[in-house]
């Protein structure tokens, strides 16, 4: 098939990378073309380029003013002529999925992922799509090289809300691990015994498993989750909360604990640096 990819940072990279060993022919676009450099796949030079040579196109972007930018800008994707369905994969909000949607001939849906950067290296991604089984028939032989789960949900947007649910949860995990590790620290436990404990306890989670060497030395590690998506995660589900009236206390507070080491300097930090923060250091 025809895959466009548009976005190659830490997950799109990895999932075009999957995309093109499946047999695909892959066309890529980034706004720093040097991100393309060693994969087997044909560079766009706009989105528009992209969406002319693909059938497919995968985008995987940072939020909603980036998704916007791509698709609707100028020379975006929107204004290719052969593309037909666009699979947006970042986490965005349900409203934008929806709106694209309504402006454009193609089919646009959302296809958010949960899992890191070695899920996406390793065709292991839990892929959650705003469409029914029907509508996902002719994209199977993408979303199965991506993910080995894939649930559809029916409605536009669906998809996007419950991706922001799970993030939800994830990084109020992220930021309550962050204080029981604090509190072991400060007690003098060792700090790999004090965090292997709690991972093989009722508390223990597969986030736990792959992100343990982060969260045991933060510093020594390549970023996998960026702080500063992370807080803008919190942000998109502190809003869709208050456009459901749903109260949310804790998930404000771990708004505001991300929003405050952000603005320590953390933002481009792995968000397991939050650890770092509530440990007063640098």
């Amino acid at each position: 098939m025809r895959v466009g990819v548009a976005g190659l940072g830490r997950m799109g990279r990895p999932m075009a990378a999957r995309l093109i060993a499946a047999g695909h022919e892959v066309t890529v676009w980034n706004r720093s073309p040097g991100k393309a450099d060693g994969l087997d796949a044909t560079f766009a030079a706009t989105p528009r380029d992209l969406a002319d040579r693909a059938e497919v196109v995968v985008t995987m972007l940072a939020d909603d003013a980036a998704s916007d930018a791509v698709h609707r800008g100028e020379d975006g994707l929107f204004a290719g002529k052969l593309a037909h369905t666009f699979l947006e994969m970042g986490t965005v909000s349900p409203g934008h999925i929806r709106n694209l949607d309504a402006t454009t001939r193609a089919m646009v849906i959302d296809a958010p992922v949960s899992g890191s950067t070695p899920q996406a290296q390793g065709g292991t991604l839990k892929i959650m799509a705003g469409a029914t089984e029907d509508e996902l028939t002719h994209l199977r032989p993408i979303l199965d090289v991506l993910g080995d789960r894939i649930e559809a949900l029916g409605d536009r947007g669906r998809a996007a809300v419950m991706k922001i649910a799970v993030n939800m949860l994830i990084h109020g995990m992220n930021q309550t691990l962050a204080e029981a590790l604090a509190l072991t620290d400060a007690a003098g436990l060792d700090r790999t015994r004090a965090f292997d404990i709690i991972a093989g306890s009722a508390a223990g989670a597969p986030m736990l498993a792959y992100r343990r060497p982060l969260y045991l030395d933060e510093a020594a590690h390549d970023v996998t989750f960026a702080l500063a998506l992370a807080r803008k995660d919190m942000d998109l589900a502190l809003a869709l909360a208050e456009g459901f009236a749903v109260a949310m206390p804790q998930s404000a507070t771990t708004r505001d604990r991300l929003a405050t080491a952000e603005a320590a300097g953390f933002g481009a930090r792995d968000m397991a640096a939050i650890l770092a923060h509530e440990r007063g250091e640098t």
